[in-house]
């Protein structure tokens, strides 16, 4: 005779959205339904709160101000797109400040205020895996992300937890990057908001959680 399946109640955690306003934020806060979600931007319009990703005393400010949580949730990450020979110094600076060390100190700053057993989810993007013409930058900065975010899982204290959220291009933002992804099949935000889902509930750790098509 089988057991009847155990079922765990979700926890209502606090959890900090940075770059809620934009497609992939709307995404993500599609899978935080079950939670008190704070929100963050750059510009902190229509946002409880504002923090500039590639700055540390923002960040750090940005977790002083809101006190005790349990997650952080970025969907932010600024990239330049050129073809690779013509990229600037410039360029591959703007790119690597922002995906790559933005999200790096979001966790390594984080760890001083986060609580235990918490957890940090990231964002990198399908193009290291399926790289397109012009997007050389955001191909290097996404494999960096799930490299680090693999690797550091070993690394973090507490109990706390780390995955990334890997995913194709948004339906909703298809009439923006239609054009440069040829062949690509968009998906709909309700979809990778479940990624970010199993991120926060779940107990997974240094995973790269791919969404495509």
């Amino acid at each position: 005779m089988m057991s009847a399946p155990i079922y765990r109640e979700t926890i209502m955690k606090t959890v900090i959205l940075i770059g809620a306003k934009g497609k992939m934020g709307k995404a993500a806060a599609s899978g935080l339904k079950n939670h008190r979600v704070v929100t963050a931007s750059r510009s902190g319009e229509g946002c409880d709160y504002k923090v500039d990703i590639t700055d540390k005393k923002s960040i750090s400010d940005l977790f002083k101000q809101v006190g005790e949580f349990d997650a952080v949730v970025n969907t932010v990450g600024f990239c330049e797109y050129a073809e690779f020979a013509d990229m600037t110094d410039e360029q591959w600076n703007t790119t690597i400040l922002s995906k790559l060390i933005g999200q790096i100190n979001l966790v390594k700053t984080g760890l001083d205020f986060i609580k235990d057993k918490g957890s940090f989810t990231l964002i990198s993007g399908i193009l290291n895996v399926k790289p397109i013409p012009f997007a050389i930058a955001d191909a290097t900065t996404s494999g960096a992300i799930d490299t680090f975010v693999k690797c550091v899982a070993h690394e973090l204290p507490r109990g706390i937890r780390i995955n990334v959220v890997n995913s194709t291009v948004l339906e909703e933002a298809w009439d923006v990057y239609g054009e440069m992804m040829p062949g690509f099949q968009p998906v709909p935000g309700v979809l990778v908001g479940k990624a970010f889902e199993r991120s926060v509930d779940g107990f997974i750790t240094g995973q790269v959680l791919f969404v495509d098509a």
